[in-house]
């Protein structure tokens, strides 16, 4: 049964970055997540790969992220670019919109910014993936890479942990220095390192998000019982991890028919270093059961995160709904009526 009340039926709300962030907090992505999670595993969503237009002439691309809930009845499509070169530009990297949909009748509920929900939604992937995969006393994390992705990245673990220490490389120093400015709300010990090995050497948790296109981390460099998430790897070509971390490492996608394509596991797989019989579960299964997660202190643990369609559109979804009682937002009618 729709969600939608008769009288927003023929309006569509408009939501701007700012009154998106005025809703949605790590906590409540964190819950939020988890829930898409269980869904997926539990076969009440409908959820296509993404899908890719590639843009060589810009150094870029736009993918479409279309999927529908079953239960919370959320249907929605986010279109969201990647292009690197925007710093040049002094626009961000990766922008996104979201329309959301009644699912009983197809009418544009709402269109709001997805570039927010995005960061927010990828760092509780993380958070929700370690939380089930990494050691239950983790305190120490490496980021490599210091950009939207990595501060989401620390404030979920933030949530989920009791870190102690972390430990920050990026090739671009002076990222690293905005990174900790940005950070220091969180009450955290924050050091920058010289080099990844130092960074990374050590640490309970590791997290990438860099737009890599070879290996960056070695395998001598991982110990015994760390989790990794790997971020960065979300389009063909790209990867972070040396495949040798991928041999001796428990490996969780998030969806295998999107990680065969564009995750970490993408290039790995292409030149037969590794087998899909070497992806031991999806995060959804592991959530909700069906797989145990981490089974020892020891293990070395990947999350390859590519991003999922439902997980946008279970965030977009309680926005939509917190925003009308609220009052947030400005309605528009007349938009496709």
């Amino acid at each position: 049964m729709s969600y939608v009340k008769e009288s927003f039926l023929n309006s569509t709300l408009i939501l701007t970055r700012k009154e998106v962030e005025k809703i949605l907090d790590m906590r409540r992505a964190l819950g939020l997540v988890e829930g898409a999670f269980k869904a997926y595993a539990q076969g009440r969503v409908r959820m296509p790969p993404k899908i890719y237009i590639h843009l060589n002439k810009y150094n870029g691309d736009f993918r479409a992220m279309p999927a529908y809930i079953e239960g919370i009845e959320a249907s929605g499509i986010k279109w969201v670019n990647v292009h690197p070169g925007n710093k040049k530009r002094a626009l961000p990297a990766v922008m996104a919109v979201i329309i959301l949909s009644d699912p009983k009748t197809g009418f544009p509920l709402a269109i709001m910014d997805g570039t927010y929900i995005t960061n927010m939604r990828t760092g509780a992937a993380g958070g929700i993936a370690a939380k089930y995969l990494a050691n239950k006393g983790s305190s120490r994390v490496a980021l490599v890479g210091c950009g939207s992705q990595a501060r989401t990245q620390l404030e979920a673990l933030n949530e989920v942990f009791k870190i102690k220490k972390v430990l920050v490389f990026d090739s671009d120093f002076s990222r690293v220095n905005t990174f900790i400015k940005k950070m220091n709300h969180l009450g955290l010990e924050i050091e920058a390192c010289a080099d990844m090995k130092g960074c990374v050497f050590g640490a309970d948790i590791v997290v990438t998000t860099t737009p890599s296109r070879k290996p960056i981390i070695r395998a001598e460099w991982i110990a015994k019982g760390t989790h990794i998430n790997a971020i960065g790897a979300d389009a063909k070509g790209k990867e972070e991890l040396e495949p040798l971390i991928l041999k001796k490492a428990k490996v969780v996608v998030d969806a295998l028919a999107q990680a065969r394509h564009s995750g970490e596991i993408n290039v790995p797989l292409s030149k037969n270093l590794i087998k899909e019989s070497d992806i031991y579960a999806s995060i959804a299964d592991v959530v909700v059961k069906k797989k145990k997660g981490r089974v020892s202190k020891d293990e070395i643990t990947v999350f390859d995160s590519t991003g999922l369609a439902i997980q946008d559109v279970a965030v977009a979804s309680f926005i939509y709904k917190e925003a009308n009682k609220r009052g947030l937002g400005k309605s528009i009618r007349g938009l496709v009526l």
